[in-house]
């Protein structure tokens, strides 16, 4: 006969209970160590560990000692040569290449040891011009760096605020999750007493399903937003951010038309590397007009060298040899070949002048789109908490009206699903308000 063993109630309940309890303790611990941030405090740390602005700081860095690259041109250019040779034989054809050559004596080892020096003094400024032009690239490079930086601050803040928007509609979605659960057991009990159909109980239940299918999704959106703000800042994945309360967009700092575009205009990072990119145009006109200048300069070498074959009578002795002087030199076809080098440079100039024009319209277009974006997401804002107002004053009417059997459960879960919906609109306007505030901070160079 076999023996069945059962497992006693009340154990199996204790160990519900302490399952229960684990859970419950591993959540407290991961709230625990959460980490709350503001706005501020993200940027902050964005702008110390990510990667693309490291990688420009690498770039200012390169620029800077292009720059002293540059300026060691000033120094004199000094360089030493070694040689050693063996010398062949000296056949001196004294009847003609047809006849046996007389062959002299010669001393067949053969070496030197010398170095020479020479300091610009004049070449057409171009050293100058060089020295400026490496300062104006790093200057462009800061520029580009600071862009960098801006951009992932308004990159940093749509993860920000994305995650504040999410956290949001959790907040929402449980609370309606609950108000669903409330009114899901009020009608039940209706049906029990048979005053509603069967129907309304499994419509009710359908939309509760589906408002928990909706909280799903929005944990996931937590997650996705939670783990792209860990890689902005250079955090680990699993690190939880907690952000700040949301608030209100009408309360940020605002300026009208024409101050946004006189910011944009003197700081504005686009329109700055325009400039510089067309004072690098000039300089480049500068340096190939400068072709056709002389060039002077010092110059001294000496050498040691076995056996003296340079000057006559020859010896096989060592000698030491050295020169020095003032060395002019005049390109004569850089009168002709400079001419259209001189009007491609021309050409490119007022290219980039253009250019910059076409840069300060596109930031005039920028700052008027999202000024007229920012006051209307403010403008959301009011209508959205009107429709909320409307939207709570609904539901109550057609909760009032439905228990009391005076309209259907389809006016019921409307009344629910439109009343979320203007919480959500309300939650989402703030945050597109506040998103399109940094966006318009960021075209004017202020982020």
């Amino acid at each position: 006969m076999k023996k069945i063993f059962s497992i006693p109630r009340c154990f199996a309940f204790t160990c519900f209970l302490t399952f229960f309890s684990l859970v419950e303790a591993r959540a407290q611990h991961s709230q625990d160590q959460a980490v709350t941030l503001t706005i501020k405090q993200v940027w902050d740390k964005a702008a110390a560990q990510n990667k693309l602005i490291q990688m420009q700081d690498l770039g200012v860095a390169a620029s800077a000692e292009e720059i002293l690259d540059a300026k060691a041109e000033r120094l004199p250019e000094i360089s030493t040569e070694a040689e050693y040779g063996k010398v062949s034989n000296f056949p001196l054809f004294v009847d003609g290449l047809l006849h046996k050559p007389e062959l002299l004596p010669v001393e067949h080892t053969f070496y030197k040891v010398g170095g020479d020096a020479y300091l610009n003094l004049y070449n057409g400024r171009k050293t100058t011009t060089n020295i400026s032009r490496q300062q104006i690239r790093h200057e462009i490079r800061s520029e580009q760096r600071n862009q960098t930086i801006s951009e992932v601050k308004l990159q940093a803040a749509a993860y920000y605020l994305d995650l504040q928007r999410s956290i949001a509609f959790k907040g929402l979605i449980e609370q309606n999750i609950e108000d669903q659960e409330h009114q899901l057991k009020e009608i039940r009990q209706l049906l029990i007493n048979g005053v509603v159909l069967k129907s309304d109980v499994l419509r009710a239940e359908l939309q509760l399903s589906r408002q928990n299918l909706t909280l799903n999704q929005i944990n996931n959106d937590i997650a996705i937003a939670r783990q792209k703000l860990n890689i902005l800042m250079g955090d680990p994945d699993e690190q939880l951010i907690l952000p700040t309360a949301l608030t209100a967009a009408e309360a940020l700092p605002a300026k009208n038309y024409e101050e946004y575009l006189r910011d944009a205009m003197a700081r504005s990072y686009e329109n700055k590397i325009s400039e510089e990119q067309t004072k690098l145009s000039e300089l480049e006109l500068k340096d190939v007009k400068a072709n056709v200048n002389p060039k002077l300069g010092l110059f001294a070498n000496y050498a040691y060298s076995y056996p003296q074959i340079q000057f006559y009578p020859y010896s096989n002795y060592l000698y030491g040899l050295g020169m020095a002087g003032i060395k002019a030199s005049f390109s004569v076809d850089a009168l002709y070949h400079n001419k259209h080098k001189v009007k491609a440079a021309k050409i490119a100039l007022e290219t980039q002048e253009l250019e910059h024009h076409h840069t300060q319209d596109q930031i005039r277009q920028k700052v008027n789109e999202g000024y007229l974006r920012y006051n209307e997401s403010l403008n959301r804002i009011k209508v959205a908490k009107t429709n909320v107002i409307q939207a709570k004053e609904n539901a109550r009417i057609v909760n009032n009206t439905y228990f009391n059997q005076l309209s259907l459960i389809t006016d019921l879960l409307e009344s629910n699903t439109q009343l979320l919906q203007t919480q959500f609109d309300l939650a989402a306007a703030r945050i597109a308000a506040q998103l399109q505030y940094y966006q318009l901070q960021n075209i004017i160079g202020n982020l």
